[in-house]
């Protein structure tokens, strides 16, 4: 007797023409103990199998040893949805950074980031990018394909076994445009907050901003941090940066943040890279500021971190800090972001799917 086919909302997407078995990462209690029923199983083994997937990090059925042998045997090919280590390596900030290969040989980078009191993982969504960030390694190397919910899923689980720690934070920051994606990203961030374990407001979503998909992801009331990658305070500097932008003006994008705080009562973070005499003089600042006026939000800016296939450089502590004083002279909310795991090609704006 063979396994029956896991059918759910998650995991890779079927196909007309041919029977795939879904991964179970990503799947709920209700969806794992329907599963096993299907098996001809008890329904207790639904949260038995959860545990052990979610818990303890199992990477095949054939493992689970509170499970009757022969029927370990019957499910054995049934894949959970892990991915295998290609590549990891420490920066000297203690940031981690993992290359891991999916189950059809793509490549995908995630970032372990500890700190005194929680660890962050930076999870992809995408294998590559489609929008092509001037400043950005990851939008160098282009696009392949979205991430299912198992292989994002994955990521997080992966982290918390390397740390031997559990991750108190979760930041869809890594390769990728999330919206771009965002079926699986929503299912992924449900799973991470309940199968996980994981805070909704411990999970933050960037995005350079899709039509519409802000206001989608508004309509699920997720408790979760929106941080938008704007990088500049007008359209026309804003396509200079990132070309993708072009069929979405800044007035549109910040007017769907807006409708974003109005639906689910939490402020929009603006994710700003200052690249030295390019986005950062005090005119940009004062402009920034003129547009987010009366704006539930608060401005993150981060420093430039250099990738090899640009020129561009990181401003001086002293036009960071002016840049800073116009916008508070402003009474916009403001910090500074110094990324982690620079030496090890981890920071923001670095990843790619190459050893470096």
């Amino acid at each position: 007797m063979s396994a029956t086919p896991f059918v759910s909302q998650v995991g890779l997407p079927t196909s007309e023409n041919s029977e795939l078995v879904l991964p179970l990462l990503g799947a709920s209690v209700a969806e794992l103990t329907a599963w096993v029923q299907q098996q001809g199983q008890p329904a207790y083994r639904g949260k038995q199998l959860h545990n052990w997937i979610y818990d303890k990090g199992v990477r095949s059925l054939a493992d689970i040893s509170v499970f009757p042998k022969s029927w370990r045997e019957q499910v054995a090919d049934v894949p959970i949805g892990r991915s295998s280590l290609h590549y990891r390596s420490v920066a000297p900030d203690d940031t981690v950074k993992y290359l891991l290969k999916l189950a059809d040989g793509e490549i995908v980078e995630t970032v372990g980031i500890p700190s005194d009191k929680r660890l962050t993982v930076c999870v992809s969504t995408q294998v590559g990018c489609p929008m092509a960030c001037d400043f950005c390694a990851t939008g160098k190397g282009g696009y392949k394909r979205n991430l299912s919910c198992a292989e994002i899923v994955d990521q997080v689980l992966t982290v918390q076994e390397d740390f031997q720690q559990r991750v108190s934070n979760v930041v869809f920051m890594g390769m990728g445009e999330p919206l771009l994606n965002t079926e699986n990203v929503i299912s992924a961030i449900k799973s991470i907050n309940q199968d996980v374990g994981i805070g909704a407001r411990s999970l933050t979503v960037s995005t350079v901003g899709i039509r519409d998909r802000i206001r989608q992801l508004a309509e699920h009331l997720f408790q979760i941090t929106l941080a938008v990658s704007l990088h500049a305070p007008n359209q026309a500097l804003r396509e200079q940066l990132i070309p993708s932008a072009k069929p979405y003006p800044i007035e549109d994008l910040l007017d769907e943040c807006r409708e974003y705080v109005e639906i689910t009562g939490r402020r929009v973070t603006f994710e700003y890279i200052l690249l030295a005499g390019v986005n950062d003089l005090p005119e940009h600042a004062l402009e920034l500021s003129k547009r987010l006026r009366g704006f539930q939000s608060h401005v993150n800016l981060i420093p430039y971190n250099p990738i090899e296939e640009v020129d561009y450089k990181r401003p001086n502590r002293d036009r960071i800090q002016a840049f800073v004083n116009v916008l508070q002279q402003q009474n916009t909310a403001v910090s500074v972001r110094y990324s982690r795991g620079l030496e090890a090609d981890a920071a923001c704006g670095q990843l790619r799917t190459s050893k470096r």
